[in-house]
């Protein structure tokens, strides 16, 4: 079962691999979000992992950093430990 903390490491990570993905892209988040048409401090917010990022967002995520939407979730599994 998956816990609170197990689910804020995943979208640490998550938000880890957006970031290094746009960073690598050269992009910065004002011109990213603009780009895929989100809020700039939503954007920010995703990067940090403070965001539980839905599947519509991801998706335009991926479409404006030119990748799959599973390139987005590389090295981004954490092992469940039960409580």
């Amino acid at each position: 079962m998956a816990t609170e903390e197990n689910i804020q490491r995943i979208r640490m990570r998550l938000g880890a691999r957006i970031h290094e993905l746009r960073v690598a892209k050269g992009l910065s988040q004002y011109r990213f979000s603009k780009m895929i048409g989100m809020d700039r401090t939503y954007l920010i917010s995703v990067e940090k992992g403070r965001r539980n990022v839905s599947i519509d967002n991801l998706s335009k995520i991926s479409q404006g950093l030119g990748v799959r939407l599973s390139a987005l979730f590389e090295n981004v599994d954490v092992e469940m430990q039960d409580r």
